[in-house]
């Protein structure tokens, strides 16, 4: 028997995961914290959110996530990828960063927009150096 916190509402119930009898949950207040339990110990998935590199862009980095779940075992590959990814601005939101990572079918996508640097901005600084603001 595996004890479980459900994660799938706020309500946070204790679930109790029965491996020898196919899985069978108790603990649960809706069918969805069941699903959950049994998906946990057979097929454990996460939702991955991180950040990218961006080149001339407002802001040095992005914040994406993966449009799905991504198989718990595959988080620190999808990871390893998004280390090597620099984006060039301007980035739409939804902008698909990575397509089927890890050949999971789930794609990383850019979770915010993010415009390209203006140049107008640029000015110079006490030490000669150009400043963007």
């Amino acid at each position: 028997m595996k004890e479980l916190t459900c994660i799938v509402c706020p309500k946070g119930c204790r679930l109790c995961v029965d491996e020898e009898n196919g899985f069978a949950v108790t603990g649960n207040a809706c069918p969805r914290g069941a699903e959950y339990g049994r998906a946990e110990l057979t097929n454990p998935t996460r939702v991955l959110t991180s950040t990218v590199c961006v080149s001339g862009g407002a802001h040095p980095r992005c914040p994406v996530k993966t449009d799905g779940p991504l198989p718990k075992g595959k988080l620190f590959e999808a990871m390893a990828l998004l280390d090597g990814i620099r984006l060039k601005a301007p980035i739409s939101l939804g902008q698909v960063v990575v397509r089927n990572v890890c050949g999971t079918g789930v794609n990383i996508v850019a979770t915010r927009s993010l415009p390209a640097r203006p140049l107008e901005s640029a000015q110079p600084s006490a030490a000669g150096r150009e400043e963007i603001a």
